[in-house]
Formats: C-alpha cells, sequence, structure tokens
C-alpha cells in the first residue's frame, strides 16, 4: 500500500542497471543445449544430464544463455580461463615466475609526511583544486554475514555513537566535498556522482537502504546502481557447470567486474563527456580513504598518475598483499599488488634476501588495502 508508493517514489531518485531475465521456448532451450555440448561451450556433461520433458529444462537452459550474454566474451571466454587457470593452479605454476621486484615508485604521504606534514598540506591544497572533476565508485557486492551481520555491508552501524551508516558516512564525505567544491567553482548546480556496484545478493536490499533514507541527501540522479551478475559455479578443472535438481548453481565473480559494468552501463563514458577527471573506488567498509582523498587527488594530478594503489605502511612479514613493481626479462615493468603468499618466493632474489624493514621500520613494500585512484580520460582508453 502506501508503504511501497514511497519506495517507488525514492527509487526513481537514482539511475539503476540490472540484468534482464531471459525465457526461451522448449524448441530454443534444446537447439542451444547443442551448442553447450561442444567443446568450446564444454558443457556437455551438465547438458546430458537433464532431460528436455523435464518442467524445468527451459528454465535452466534459458539461465545459461543469459549467463552467456552477460559475461564478456560468453561461456567460451569463461569456461577457457577457468580451464587455464585451475589448470595452472593444479601444477602450481608461479604466475609472475620470471619477474623481477623493485619497490614501487611513488608519493609517500604517511609517518613524518602524513597529515599536518607540510607535504601533506602541499598535497590537498592541489588536490581541492581538483575536487570538482571527481566521481566515486562504491564496490559494495558483499553481505555482512562474515562481521556477524545478516544484511548488507554498507548497512553496517560505522560509528555507535550516532548510528552512522557506512553508506550514510560515505554519503556524507562526498557531499562535503561537493560544498567546497560549489563554494569554490560557484556552481550550486555542481554534484559529485557515485556509482554502486551491487550484486544478487544485496542489490533490492541497497535499493531499500536508499530508498528509506531518501539517498542520504544526495541527488536525484547522482547516484547509479550497477547490478553484478553471478557466474555460473565449477565442479572441476574442466569447468563443468554445477547444476542441482534443475537449479544452474551460481556464485558473485570478483570485485573486477565493476569495471566491465561502468563501461557496458555507459556509466564510465558519460563521465569522461562531462568533463570528469578522477574516479575513486572505495570498499564497503573502509571509509578511511576519505581522510586521505583530497591529498591523493592533489598527488595524483601533479604527478601525472593515470592509476594510483592508495597503500598504507606495511610491516615486513606481514600477511598481506603489497604494492611491488614486477620488470619482466623484456624490460616492461607493471606496479601491481602482489599476495603476500607470493611475495615471500619473490623476494628471496632481491639484494635485500627477503622482505626485510628499511629506514622507516616497515616494509619497502605498500600494503595493498584495494582503493583505487584513476583518471577518467585515460581510463576510457581501456574501453
Amino acid at each position: 500500500g502506501g508503504g511501497s508508493r514511497v519506495q517507488a517514489a525514492h527509487r526513481a531518485r537514482f539511475e539503476t542497471h540490472s540484468p534482464a531475465a531471459m525465457t526461451m521456448s522448449l524448441e530454443e532451450a534444446k537447439a542451444y543445449a547443442e551448442v553447450l555440448k561442444n567443446e568450446e561451450h564444454g558443457q556437455a556433461k551438465l547438458v546430458e544430464g537433464l532431460d528436455a520433458a523435464h518442467p524445468k529444462f527451459a528454465e535452466v537452459i534459458s539461465d545459461l544463455k543469459r549467463a552467456d550474454a552477460s559475461m564478456p566474451g560468453g561461456i567460451p571466454s569463461y569456461v577457457a580461463r577457468a580451464r587455464k587457470l585451475l589448470l595452472a593452479a593444479k601444477e602450481g605454476v608461479n604466475p609472475f615466475e620470471g619477474c623481477t621486484v623493485e619497490v614501487p615508485t611513488g608519493v609517500d604521504l604517511s609517518l613524518e609526511k602524513g597529515p599536518g606534514s607540510a607535504t601533506f598540506a602541499e598535497c590537498e591544497k592541489l588536490g581541492m583544486e581538483e575536487i570538482a572533476n571527481c566521481c566515486f565508485c562504491l564496490v559494495a557486492g558483499g553481505l555482512g554475514e562474515r562481521l556477524g551481520y545478516p544484511g548488507i555491508k554498507i548497512g553496517i552501524v560505522a560509528e555507535v555513537t550516532t548510528n552512522t551508516t557506512f553508506m550514510q558516512l560515505y554519503a556524507e564525505h562526498i557531499l562535503a566535498l561537493q560544498d567546497r567544491a560549489r563554494q569554490a567553482t560557484g556552481n550550486k548546480d555542481l554534484t559529485l556522482p557515485l556509482a554502486i556496484m551491487t550484486s544478487g545478493d544485496t542489490h533490492e536490499k541497497t535499493v531499500q537502504l536508499l530508498a528509506e533514507n531518501k539517498n542520504f541527501g544526495m541527488a536525484e540522479g547522482q547516484i547509479t546502481l550497477m547490478m553484478q551478475e553471478k557466474v555460473p559455479a565449477l565442479i572441476d578443472i574442466s569447468a563443468n557447470f554445477a547444476c542441482k535438481d534443475y537449479v544452474l548453481e551460481t556464485k558473485p565473480h570478483g570485485h573486477g567486474d565493476v569495471h566491465q559494468l561502468l563501461f557496458s552501463t555507459g556509466t564510465a563514458q558519460k563521465w569522461r563527456d562531462e568533463g570528469r577527471k578522477w574516479v575513486l573506488f572505495f570498499q564497503d567498509t573502509n571509509p578511511l580513504p576519505f581522510r586521505s582523498f583530497v591529498a591523493v587527488v592533489g598527488a595524483s594530478a601533479r604527478e601525472g598518475f593515470a592509476m594510483n594503489s592508495v597503500a598504507v605502511p606495511r610491516v615486513a612479514g606481514e600477511a598481506a598483499g603489497a604494492i611491488c613493481k614486477l620488470k619482466q626479462a623484456d624490460g616492461s615493468a607493471l606496479t601491481i599488488n602482489v599476495e603476500y603468499n607470493q611475495l615471500g618466493p619473490l623476494l628471496q632474489g632481491t639484494p635485500a634476501g627477503g622482505d626485510v624493514p628499511d629506514a622507516t621500520g616497515f616494509s619497502p613494500y605498500p600494503g595493498n588495502i584495494n582503493v583505487l585512484l584513476l583518471s577518467i580520460p585515460e581510463y576510457n582508453q581501456l574501453g
């Protein structure tokens, strides 16, 4: 009744992109089932275990067709990648074999160069000139079960004195930055857009949370919701899909889906066309990057970074991923996160002989926190 009308009214306040349902006739399902049996799709084992006379046959084949449409390259690409990765894992292949490790280059805004220092203040000053050109992307596809919370993680209370949720805190940070940008530009209509990646587990609850709280003060159209599709679960190294009682078993895909969604929904292109310059990718239960955000933007603008991995001081030997510069034999280099279980063997060949502290008392390889600042013009060259 009245409650649903209120929610419907609030739903119009943000743009949402979610997968469309797909249905097939029995004859269409039979035809597509034959396609699934070929080597490229690799699902003969699944299809041969189904009976076309079963009332749910067309439904499960439709689910497979939708999975094919939702993944870049479709089922053949997904199966090929899965087989390659599973075989490499079985054989213990080191993905970084042949690489040498170097300390990554960047800007240090920690410890004595952190908040309160002249270095930090200089970067903040530069960053304030860039705020009007910023966008934000929240990766929020997970539930809070691991944290002992039954709902979505952005609905968890982040500050117990005021009962402020993570989502409210993020909105308040963005709106505060927006207010400063409006003052600086004189444009009272300026908005800083927020894209949120949801999943099948969190989408409706995210819609509800935003509706019940009137988008936490954010304007109509300021928030874009992008729903991440689940992908078929695998049962073996041959990448056969899991199916039980005519229900295709699926699982959430990785956080990397956020990039595919930003391009497939046209959001990244829209930001570029609006003249936006920076996008911050941040996680659903970590508000701390907003404390250094302005300085990070300033550092990126000053140094001309296309991509900036925000990192933290890391104790040598700590069981956390580290940002490293990996050099290939051909001289090419890549600055990426290396998981701690792969880091140790790589560092054995360095002059230090392992992950040891430098003069600061910390590892020279900073800790990864899955927070990225990307230049939107360069980012769009990848789409």
